[in-house]
Protein backbone atom coordinates (compact mmCIF):
# COMPACT_ATOMS: atom_id res chain seq x y z
CA UNK A 1 0.00 0.00 0.00
CA UNK A 2 1.42 3.54 -0.60
CA UNK A 3 2.26 6.15 1.51
CA UNK A 4 -0.68 8.98 1.85
CA UNK A 5 1.14 12.21 1.26
CA UNK A 6 1.99 13.94 4.91
CA UNK A 7 2.32 17.44 6.07
CA UNK A 8 5.90 16.67 7.68
CA UNK A 9 8.14 15.24 5.62
CA UNK A 10 11.52 12.76 7.00
CA UNK A 11 13.65 14.12 9.57
CA UNK A 12 17.69 12.99 9.56
CA UNK A 13 19.01 13.43 13.19
CA UNK A 14 21.98 15.75 12.95
CA UNK A 15 25.69 13.62 12.81
CA UNK A 16 27.28 13.10 15.64
CA UNK A 17 30.14 15.38 16.20
CA UNK A 18 32.77 12.81 16.80
CA UNK A 19 31.13 10.00 14.29
CA UNK A 20 32.00 8.95 10.69
CA UNK A 21 29.34 9.04 8.42
CA UNK A 22 28.98 7.71 4.72
CA UNK A 23 25.87 10.15 3.24
CA UNK A 24 24.48 9.71 -0.18
CA UNK A 25 22.66 13.16 -1.22
CA UNK A 26 19.82 13.22 -4.70
CA UNK A 27 19.97 15.97 -6.58
CA UNK A 28 16.41 16.10 -8.50
CA UNK A 29 16.82 18.78 -10.48
CA UNK A 30 14.46 19.83 -13.97
CA UNK A 31 17.51 19.58 -15.54
CA UNK A 32 19.74 17.50 -14.26
CA UNK A 33 19.93 14.40 -11.86
CA UNK A 34 23.32 14.41 -9.45
CA UNK A 35 23.78 11.48 -6.63
CA UNK A 36 26.86 12.29 -4.57
CA UNK A 37 28.08 9.79 -2.06
CA UNK A 38 30.66 11.18 0.28
CA UNK A 39 32.84 9.77 4.01
CA UNK A 40 32.16 12.57 6.72
CA UNK A 41 34.62 12.92 8.96
CA UNK A 42 34.97 14.47 12.23
CA UNK A 43 36.73 17.94 12.52
CA UNK A 44 36.89 20.64 14.66
CA UNK A 45 34.10 23.68 14.01
CA UNK A 46 35.15 25.70 11.07
CA UNK A 47 35.67 29.88 11.59
CA UNK A 48 34.49 30.42 7.70
CA UNK A 49 32.10 27.86 7.22
CA UNK A 50 28.65 27.94 9.05
CA UNK A 51 28.12 24.81 11.32
CA UNK A 52 30.31 22.69 10.08
CA UNK A 53 31.36 19.97 11.84
CA UNK A 54 32.70 17.22 9.41
CA UNK A 55 34.79 17.22 6.48
CA UNK A 56 33.57 16.09 3.53
CA UNK A 57 34.96 13.75 0.85
CA UNK A 58 33.69 12.49 -2.39
CA UNK A 59 33.50 9.29 -2.89
CA UNK A 60 31.12 8.60 -6.06
CA UNK A 61 29.21 10.82 -8.72
CA UNK A 62 26.82 10.24 -10.87
CA UNK A 63 24.96 12.91 -13.10
CA UNK A 64 21.90 12.09 -15.89
CA UNK A 65 20.11 14.54 -17.70
CA UNK A 66 16.45 15.42 -16.22
CA UNK A 67 13.48 13.33 -16.98
CA UNK A 68 9.72 13.50 -15.97
CA UNK A 69 10.51 16.58 -13.93
CA UNK A 70 9.03 20.20 -15.42
CA UNK A 71 9.52 22.81 -12.77
CA UNK A 72 10.90 21.30 -10.05
CA UNK A 73 8.08 18.61 -10.19
CA UNK A 74 7.70 15.12 -10.83
CA UNK A 75 5.20 14.68 -13.74
CA UNK A 76 6.07 11.23 -15.45
CA UNK A 77 7.15 8.45 -12.53
CA UNK A 78 8.71 5.96 -14.60
CA UNK A 79 10.88 8.52 -16.43
CA UNK A 80 12.07 10.15 -13.27
CA UNK A 81 13.07 6.88 -11.49
CA UNK A 82 14.82 5.83 -14.64
CA UNK A 83 17.00 9.04 -14.15
CA UNK A 84 17.58 8.63 -10.40
CA UNK A 85 18.08 5.07 -11.41
CA UNK A 86 21.13 5.87 -13.46
CA UNK A 87 22.37 8.72 -11.55
CA UNK A 88 22.40 6.41 -8.11
CA UNK A 89 24.17 3.28 -10.13
CA UNK A 90 26.98 5.49 -11.32
CA UNK A 91 27.85 6.94 -8.05
CA UNK A 92 27.77 3.22 -6.94
CA UNK A 93 30.09 1.79 -8.81
CA UNK A 94 32.52 4.69 -8.59
CA UNK A 95 32.10 4.96 -4.94
CA UNK A 96 32.46 0.75 -4.82
CA UNK A 97 29.36 0.87 -2.56
CA UNK A 98 25.65 0.12 -2.24
CA UNK A 99 23.84 3.12 -0.74
CA UNK A 100 20.18 2.46 0.55
CA UNK A 101 19.01 5.70 1.69
CA UNK A 102 19.60 9.40 0.38
CA UNK A 103 18.79 13.33 1.37
CA UNK A 104 17.10 14.68 -1.43
CA UNK A 105 16.23 18.49 -2.13
CA UNK A 106 12.72 19.51 -3.78
CA UNK A 107 12.79 22.43 -5.69
CA UNK A 108 8.73 22.52 -7.11
CA UNK A 109 6.08 22.24 -4.79
CA UNK A 110 5.28 26.12 -4.15
CA UNK A 111 7.76 26.44 -1.95
CA UNK A 112 7.03 29.02 0.67
CA UNK A 113 7.34 30.74 4.58
CA UNK A 114 5.40 31.42 6.83
CA UNK A 115 6.47 32.69 10.79
CA UNK A 116 4.44 31.24 14.07
CA UNK A 117 4.65 31.69 17.44
CA UNK A 118 4.21 29.93 19.98
CA UNK A 119 4.11 30.65 24.72
CA UNK A 120 4.15 28.55 27.42
CA UNK A 121 4.10 29.65 31.20
CA UNK A 122 6.69 29.52 33.20
CA UNK A 123 5.83 30.62 36.70
CA UNK A 124 9.27 32.00 37.19
CA UNK A 125 11.15 28.96 37.26
CA UNK A 126 14.40 28.79 35.46
CA UNK A 127 13.83 27.77 31.41
CA UNK A 128 14.85 23.42 30.80
CA UNK A 129 15.12 21.87 27.95
CA UNK A 130 11.47 20.16 28.15
CA UNK A 131 10.33 23.91 28.39
CA UNK A 132 11.75 24.89 24.91
CA UNK A 133 10.47 21.41 23.38
CA UNK A 134 6.89 22.40 24.73
CA UNK A 135 6.62 26.14 23.06
CA UNK A 136 8.45 24.84 19.68
CA UNK A 137 5.35 22.62 19.89
CA UNK A 138 2.98 24.72 20.96
CA UNK A 139 4.28 26.82 17.79
CA UNK A 140 4.79 24.48 15.05
CA UNK A 141 0.93 23.28 16.03
CA UNK A 142 -0.65 26.19 14.14
CA UNK A 143 1.73 25.21 11.02
CA UNK A 144 0.63 22.00 11.15
CA UNK A 145 -3.24 23.15 10.36
CA UNK A 146 -2.18 24.49 6.87
CA UNK A 147 -2.17 21.12 5.18
CA UNK A 148 1.30 21.77 3.72
CA UNK A 149 4.28 19.72 4.72
CA UNK A 150 7.05 20.97 6.26
CA UNK A 151 10.36 20.80 5.38
CA UNK A 152 12.29 22.93 7.95
CA UNK A 153 11.00 23.89 11.44
CA UNK A 154 13.85 26.79 12.18
CA UNK A 155 13.77 28.71 15.80
CA UNK A 156 14.72 32.31 14.84
CA UNK A 157 14.41 33.52 18.63
CA UNK A 158 13.12 33.57 22.10
CA UNK A 159 12.16 35.84 24.10
CA UNK A 160 11.01 36.17 28.03
CA UNK A 161 8.17 38.05 29.06
CA UNK A 162 7.94 39.86 26.04
CA UNK A 163 11.25 40.90 25.94
CA UNK A 164 12.92 39.27 22.36
CA UNK A 165 16.24 38.82 20.67
CA UNK A 166 17.29 35.93 22.96
CA UNK A 167 19.12 33.32 20.94
CA UNK A 168 19.43 30.31 24.27
CA UNK A 169 17.07 30.47 26.69
CA UNK A 170 17.79 27.48 28.45
CA UNK A 171 18.62 28.31 32.38
CA UNK A 172 17.18 31.88 32.49
CA UNK A 173 13.67 33.06 34.89
CA UNK A 174 11.10 34.43 33.39
CA UNK A 175 7.29 34.18 33.67
CA UNK A 176 6.82 33.20 30.07
CA UNK A 177 8.68 31.77 27.37
CA UNK A 178 8.09 32.56 23.45
CA UNK A 179 9.46 31.85 20.16
CA UNK A 180 9.26 32.96 16.81
CA UNK A 181 9.87 29.57 14.56
CA UNK A 182 10.45 29.52 10.92
CA UNK A 183 8.74 27.05 9.15
CA UNK A 184 9.49 26.47 5.44
CA UNK A 185 6.88 24.65 3.48
CA UNK A 186 5.89 22.97 -0.11
CA UNK A 187 2.65 21.01 -1.69
CA UNK A 188 2.26 17.71 0.18
CA UNK A 189 1.58 15.81 -3.42
CA UNK A 190 4.30 17.40 -4.84
CA UNK A 191 6.89 16.22 -1.88
CA UNK A 192 4.59 12.80 -1.90
CA UNK A 193 5.48 11.99 -5.73
CA UNK A 194 9.31 13.18 -5.48
CA UNK A 195 9.80 10.46 -2.73
CA UNK A 196 7.57 8.01 -4.14
CA UNK A 197 9.97 8.61 -7.57
CA UNK A 198 13.08 8.20 -5.41
CA UNK A 199 11.41 5.05 -3.01
CA UNK A 200 10.84 3.57 -6.95
CA UNK A 201 14.74 3.27 -7.04
CA UNK A 202 14.81 1.37 -3.21
CA UNK A 203 16.03 4.15 -2.04
CA UNK A 204 14.64 5.77 1.13
CA UNK A 205 14.64 9.34 1.78
CA UNK A 206 16.25 10.16 4.87
CA UNK A 207 15.22 14.34 4.16
CA UNK A 208 13.70 16.43 2.03
CA UNK A 209 15.85 19.86 1.88
CA UNK A 210 14.68 22.54 0.49
CA UNK A 211 17.04 23.87 -2.66
CA UNK A 212 17.91 26.96 -1.66
CA UNK A 213 18.65 26.08 1.95
CA UNK A 214 20.83 23.60 0.52
CA UNK A 215 22.63 25.59 -1.81
CA UNK A 216 23.59 28.29 0.83
CA UNK A 217 24.22 25.83 3.17
CA UNK A 218 27.06 25.00 -0.04
CA UNK A 219 28.23 28.24 -0.47
CA UNK A 220 27.62 30.74 2.20
CA UNK A 221 30.79 31.77 4.73
CA UNK A 222 29.93 32.35 8.24
CA UNK A 223 30.03 36.40 8.27
CA UNK A 224 27.81 36.29 5.27
CA UNK A 225 25.08 34.46 7.48
CA UNK A 226 25.93 36.47 10.34
CA UNK A 227 25.60 39.94 8.25
CA UNK A 228 22.34 38.58 6.30
CA UNK A 229 22.64 37.36 2.68
CA UNK A 230 20.39 36.31 0.02
CA UNK A 231 21.23 33.28 -2.18
CA UNK A 232 19.42 32.91 -5.09
CA UNK A 233 19.78 28.98 -6.93
CA UNK A 234 19.19 29.92 -10.76
CA UNK A 235 18.28 26.45 -11.62
CA UNK A 236 16.84 25.19 -15.17
CA UNK A 237 13.09 24.97 -14.45
CA UNK A 238 13.35 26.99 -10.78
CA UNK A 239 14.75 30.28 -9.33
CA UNK A 240 14.35 29.99 -5.74
CA UNK A 241 15.65 32.05 -2.93
CA UNK A 242 16.65 31.76 0.54
CA UNK A 243 17.32 34.43 3.00
CA UNK A 244 19.63 34.70 6.12
CA UNK A 245 19.68 37.37 8.94
CA UNK A 246 21.77 37.73 11.88
CA UNK A 247 22.96 33.74 11.44
CA UNK A 248 19.39 32.39 10.52
CA UNK A 249 17.38 30.81 7.91
CA UNK A 250 14.19 33.14 7.94
CA UNK A 251 12.53 33.04 3.93
CA UNK A 252 12.34 30.81 1.75
CA UNK A 253 10.69 30.80 -1.99
CA UNK A 254 10.71 29.43 -5.80
CA UNK A 255 9.88 30.25 -8.75
CA UNK A 256 9.02 27.97 -11.77
CA UNK A 257 11.42 30.28 -14.32
CA UNK A 258 14.65 28.94 -15.12
CA UNK A 259 17.52 28.88 -17.31
CA UNK A 260 15.09 26.26 -19.53
CA UNK A 261 13.13 29.42 -20.75
CA UNK A 262 16.34 30.49 -21.72
CA UNK A 263 17.24 28.05 -24.05
CA UNK A 264 13.61 28.16 -25.77
CA UNK A 265 13.68 31.56 -26.73
CA UNK A 266 17.45 31.10 -28.01
CA UNK A 267 15.31 27.90 -30.22
CA UNK A 268 12.51 29.99 -31.05
CA UNK A 269 14.46 33.09 -32.13
CA UNK A 270 16.95 31.63 -34.22
CA UNK A 271 15.22 28.51 -35.41
CA UNK A 272 17.30 26.29 -33.79
CA UNK A 273 17.13 22.41 -32.20
CA UNK A 274 16.98 22.66 -28.64
CA UNK A 275 19.83 20.62 -27.87
CA UNK A 276 21.89 23.00 -30.16
CA UNK A 277 20.16 25.95 -28.35
CA UNK A 278 21.38 25.07 -24.73
CA UNK A 279 24.68 24.43 -26.26
CA UNK A 280 25.07 27.93 -27.78
CA UNK A 281 23.72 29.47 -24.65
CA UNK A 282 26.46 27.91 -22.08
CA UNK A 283 29.15 28.67 -24.58
CA UNK A 284 28.41 32.11 -26.07
CA UNK A 285 25.10 33.85 -24.22
CA UNK A 286 24.94 36.97 -22.10
CA UNK A 287 22.58 38.96 -20.79
CA UNK A 288 24.54 41.97 -21.07
CA UNK A 289 25.74 43.74 -24.49
CA UNK A 290 29.14 44.88 -25.27
CA UNK A 291 30.89 47.16 -27.95
CA UNK A 292 31.95 43.91 -29.34
CA UNK A 293 28.60 42.13 -29.77
CA UNK A 294 28.40 43.57 -32.85
CA UNK A 295 31.73 43.03 -34.24
CA UNK A 296 31.74 39.39 -32.83
CA UNK A 297 29.87 36.65 -35.21
CA UNK A 298 29.25 33.33 -34.25
CA UNK A 299 28.17 30.06 -36.06
CA UNK A 300 25.27 28.54 -35.63
CA UNK A 301 22.96 25.46 -37.18
CA UNK A 302 19.28 26.32 -38.05
CA UNK A 303 16.42 24.36 -38.68
CA UNK A 304 15.96 24.69 -42.55
CA UNK A 305 12.27 24.29 -44.23
CA UNK A 306 13.35 20.63 -45.51
CA UNK A 307 13.86 19.55 -41.72
CA UNK A 308 17.89 20.06 -42.60
CA UNK A 309 20.11 21.91 -40.52
CA UNK A 310 22.02 24.40 -42.27
CA UNK A 311 24.76 26.65 -40.84
CA UNK A 312 24.46 30.17 -40.34
CA UNK A 313 26.77 33.12 -39.52
CA UNK A 314 24.97 35.68 -37.05
CA UNK A 315 26.42 38.68 -34.57
CA UNK A 316 26.90 38.49 -31.00
CA UNK A 317 24.45 41.29 -30.54
CA UNK A 318 21.76 38.80 -32.07
CA UNK A 319 22.16 36.55 -29.52
CA UNK A 320 21.91 38.56 -26.50
CA UNK A 321 19.23 40.76 -27.32
CA UNK A 322 17.06 37.83 -27.22
CA UNK A 323 18.67 36.26 -23.97
CA UNK A 324 18.57 39.84 -22.51
CA UNK A 325 14.85 40.26 -22.08
CA UNK A 326 14.35 36.67 -19.98
CA UNK A 327 17.26 36.93 -17.66
CA UNK A 328 16.31 40.75 -16.80
CA UNK A 329 12.72 38.64 -15.96
CA UNK A 330 14.07 35.94 -13.95
CA UNK A 331 16.32 38.94 -11.32
CA UNK A 332 12.93 41.49 -11.63
CA UNK A 333 10.62 38.54 -10.33
CA UNK A 334 13.18 37.91 -7.48
CA UNK A 335 13.21 41.30 -6.22
CA UNK A 336 9.23 41.31 -6.35
CA UNK A 337 8.75 38.38 -4.71
CA UNK A 338 11.13 39.57 -2.06
CA UNK A 339 9.72 42.95 -1.76
CA UNK A 340 6.25 41.42 -1.41
CA UNK A 341 7.92 39.19 1.52
CA UNK A 342 9.29 42.08 3.17
CA UNK A 343 13.09 41.40 2.04
CA UNK A 344 13.74 44.33 0.04
CA UNK A 345 17.59 43.90 -0.52
CA UNK A 346 19.34 46.73 0.64
CA UNK A 347 22.61 48.66 -0.07
CA UNK A 348 25.50 46.67 1.00
CA UNK A 349 23.46 43.67 1.56
CA UNK A 350 25.56 39.97 0.08
CA UNK A 351 23.81 38.72 -2.94
CA UNK A 352 24.98 34.84 -3.91
CA UNK A 353 24.06 33.52 -7.17
CA UNK A 354 24.77 30.51 -7.35
CA UNK A 355 22.95 27.29 -9.60
CA UNK A 356 23.71 26.27 -13.46
CA UNK A 357 22.13 29.03 -14.73
CA UNK A 358 23.92 31.61 -12.29
CA UNK A 359 27.38 30.99 -15.12
CA UNK A 360 24.93 33.14 -17.63
CA UNK A 361 27.67 35.75 -19.41
CA UNK A 362 27.02 38.76 -17.58
CA UNK A 363 24.13 37.38 -15.05
CA UNK A 364 26.24 39.07 -11.99
CA UNK A 365 26.53 42.56 -13.75
CA UNK A 366 22.62 42.72 -14.36
CA UNK A 367 21.91 41.38 -11.14
CA UNK A 368 23.91 44.21 -9.77
CA UNK A 369 22.16 46.75 -11.46
CA UNK A 370 18.68 45.73 -10.51
CA UNK A 371 19.18 44.96 -6.62
CA UNK A 372 22.36 47.93 -6.22
CA UNK A 373 24.12 45.77 -4.02
CA UNK A 374 27.30 43.33 -4.24
CA UNK A 375 26.67 40.36 -5.72
CA UNK A 376 28.83 37.19 -6.44
CA UNK A 377 28.71 34.02 -8.18
CA UNK A 378 28.94 31.28 -5.81
CA UNK A 379 30.24 27.76 -5.46
CA UNK A 380 30.52 25.12 -3.10
CA UNK A 381 33.50 24.48 -0.84
CA UNK A 382 34.78 22.83 1.99
CA UNK A 383 34.19 19.41 -0.10
CA UNK A 384 37.14 17.54 -1.17
CA UNK A 385 37.28 14.67 -4.05
CA UNK A 386 34.92 16.56 -6.66
CA UNK A 387 35.39 16.34 -10.21
CA UNK A 388 36.89 19.90 -11.62
CA UNK A 389 34.08 19.92 -13.36
CA UNK A 390 31.43 19.81 -10.38
CA UNK A 391 33.45 22.27 -8.68
CA UNK A 392 30.76 24.68 -10.00
CA UNK A 393 27.43 26.77 -8.88
CA UNK A 394 25.42 23.83 -10.82
CA UNK A 395 26.75 21.99 -7.83
CA UNK A 396 25.61 23.42 -4.85
CA UNK A 397 22.73 22.46 -4.34
CA UNK A 398 23.80 18.33 -4.28
CA UNK A 399 27.25 19.42 -1.93
CA UNK A 400 24.74 21.26 0.02
CA UNK A 401 22.78 17.99 1.11
CA UNK A 402 25.80 16.58 2.35
CA UNK A 403 26.35 19.45 4.73
CA UNK A 404 22.53 19.20 5.70
CA UNK A 405 22.91 16.43 8.82
CA UNK A 406 25.78 18.87 10.38
CA UNK A 407 22.98 21.27 10.89
CA UNK A 408 20.36 19.43 11.17
CA UNK A 409 20.45 19.54 15.50
CA UNK A 410 19.33 23.64 14.86
CA UNK A 411 16.10 22.47 14.13
CA UNK A 412 12.78 20.90 15.92
CA UNK A 413 12.45 17.18 15.77
CA UNK A 414 9.38 15.26 16.40
CA UNK A 415 10.30 12.56 19.39
CA UNK A 416 10.01 9.00 17.45
CA UNK A 417 11.08 9.71 14.27
CA UNK A 418 14.65 7.71 13.64
CA UNK A 419 16.94 8.29 10.79
CA UNK A 420 18.31 5.34 8.82
CA UNK A 421 21.26 6.99 8.36
CA UNK A 422 23.94 4.48 7.55
CA UNK A 423 27.76 5.04 9.37
CA UNK A 424 31.32 4.12 7.76
CA UNK A 425 31.66 0.55 7.49
CA UNK A 426 28.22 -0.70 6.49
CA UNK A 427 28.02 0.42 2.88
CA UNK A 428 24.80 0.81 3.39
CA UNK A 429 24.61 -3.13 3.17
CA UNK A 430 23.18 -3.34 6.76
CA UNK A 431 20.63 -0.57 6.86
CA UNK A 432 18.79 -2.36 3.39
CA UNK A 433 18.88 -5.93 4.89
CA UNK A 434 17.28 -4.24 8.35
CA UNK A 435 14.94 -2.72 5.50
CA UNK A 436 14.12 -5.91 3.49
CA UNK A 437 13.57 -7.85 7.08
CA UNK A 438 11.18 -5.08 8.14
CA UNK A 439 9.37 -4.84 4.89
CA UNK A 440 8.91 -8.41 4.79
CA UNK A 441 7.96 -9.35 7.62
Amino acid sequence: MSRQPSTITPRIRPIPPNKTAILSALDVGTSKVVCLIARLDPIENSDLLSGRTHRMRILGIGHQRSRGIKGGTVIDLTEAEKAIRLAVDSAERMAGVQVASALVNISGGRISSHHFHGHVALHRRNVEDSDIHRVIEAASSHAQDAGRSILHALPVGYSLDGSGGIQKPKGMVGESLGVDLHIASCDPLAAHNLMLAVERGHLAVEALVATPYASALSTMLEDEAELGSIVIDIGGGTTSIAVFHQGHLVHVDAIAVGGNYITLDIARGLSMRLEDAEKIKCRNASCVETEADSRDIISIRQVGEDDRDQNHSIPLGQLTRIVRPRAEEIVDFVRERLDKAGFRIAKGQHVLLTGGTAQLGGLSELSRRVFGTQVRLARPVGVQGLPEAAKSPAFASAVGLLVYPQVAGNEFFEAGRRSALPMTGTGGYIARVGQWLRDSF
